[in-house]
């Protein structure tokens, strides 16, 4: 029997949540996924201003994230009814959803007194109530409990999709932040490597608001009028994360606001189309140097596929473009092999709350270094009869 879900992102860049309807036909191996539908709900400015709130750690309180995670659960309910009604299918023929989270903090290593943990809000009980669906959510407690990093958690997804056998991929999603997977050419699943190489959008939105009065950089456009400064590009990669051997994972906590508002102000000489073109630049340095640093000693790679928002500027591809051809390694997008980019992290969190409730684990311990596989997330059932649809 088909099984129809709806996966559920909101990323670190902060433009709403993405919703993808899914077809799920069972086998024993690997599930068959087909997307049907896939749409962007935009936060409002008030719920977006709210959330960017509750990622300070100057202006957030317990209140605030309190009542946060409860109108993000609503907003992530909205969106399942949308995509649903946008396809005549009856919430009663959902099987299920799997719901992210927006992330509030992510802290996979301890830090003085805190212990490693991570945060992603947004109620699953409102969401399962509201569209009397079983939801798997807070995909990432679990790998932290094993002594993972609890990010990336695609790498599975990627090689259930994406793997081939003839041809050696990096999969590499640019969101806010920037993460890579590493499919071996008919590797098996113990041969993945996946780690967060760094920012993505995530200073480049950031410059976008604060210097441009813009969300985005629209395919690059404004970072294609300034220069790469050598001198802030060379600061921004001494910077010891970039370097940091994996498993690693990383978020706003660090190259979020803050860290942008400290550069602007000490490069303050710099025009601002000239901050853009090197953030830009730092982007798809740190991508390709940690190519260099952590895959390329031990495989060659025919092709790069880029998805998220990250694969539409086409300055940060270009970019990255010239910094891969020394190696022979072509960039092409998602779409260029028939895939949606921005609706792969969606379609992921899916397929994990599938492999969830059907008690398969959907970790890579290579990728986030915990101890062992694990089941990943916490299900959320509204109802006793909604365990039917998923047995």
């Amino acid at each position: 029997m088909d099984l129809y879900a709806v996966g559920l992102m909101s990323g670190t860049s902060l433009d709403g949540v993405d919703a993808a309807l899914i077809k799920i036909e069972r086998h024993q191996q690997k599930p068959q996924v087909e997307m049907i539908d896939f749409i962007t709900i935009p936060f409002s400015p008030s719920l977006e201003e709210e959330i960017r709130e509750c990622l300070s750690l100057h202006e957030s309180n317990v209140q605030k994230i309190c009542s946060l995670n409860y109108k993000l659960g609503l907003f992530y309910a909205d969106a399942v009814k949308k995509i649903c009604k946008q396809n005549q299918l009856s919430l009663s023929n959902l099987s299920f959803i799997g719901s992210h989270g927006q992330t509030l903090f992510h802290q996979p290593q301890k830090n003085a007194n805190y212990a490693p943990s991570t945060m992603q809000i947004g109620e699953a009980a409102v969401i399962a109530y509201e569209t009397q669906t079983t939801v798997v959510s807070n995909f990432r407690a679990m790998d932290l409990a094993a002594g993972g990093q609890g990010a990336p958690l695609v790498p599975y997804v990627d090689w259930l999709l994406y793997q081939n056998k003839e041809t050696s991929r990096l999969l590499q999603n640019i969101g806010g932040i920037s993460n890579v997977t590493a499919l071996p050419a008919d590797g098996t699943i113990d041969h993945i490597r996946a780690f967060d190489t760094g920012p993505g959008n995530l200073i480049i939105d950031e410059i976008c608001r604060l210097l441009f009065h813009t969300s985005f950089d629209q395919s690059g456009a404004l970072a294609a009028k300034g220069t790469i400064d050598e001198v802030l590009l060379r600061h921004c990669m001494q910077i010891p994360y970039i370097s940091k051997k994996p498993p690693k994972s990383t978020g706003h906590e660090l190259f979020g606001k803050e860290f942008t508002i400290r550069l602007i102000q000490a490069y303050d000489h710099l025009s601002k189309y000239d901050l853009l073109a090197t953030l830009t630049a730092f982007t798809a340095h740190s991508i390709v140097e940690n190519y260099r640093l952590f895959l390329f000693s031990t495989h060659n790679y025919d092709e790069v596929i880029v998805s998220g928002g990250g694969s539409f500027n086409q300055t940060l591809l270009r970019m990255m473009e010239q910094l891969l051809h020394p190696y022979g390694i072509r960039t092409i997008t998602l779409e260029e092999i028939g895939h949606v980019s921005a609706a792969k992290e969606a379609i992921a969190f899916a397929i994990l709350a599938y492999e969830t409730l059907q008690h398969k684990p959907s970790n890579i311990p290579s990728a986030t270094g915990a101890k062992e596989s694990v089941m990943l997330g916490n299900i959320t059932f509204p109802n006793k009869s909604a365990m039917a649809n998923i047995t």
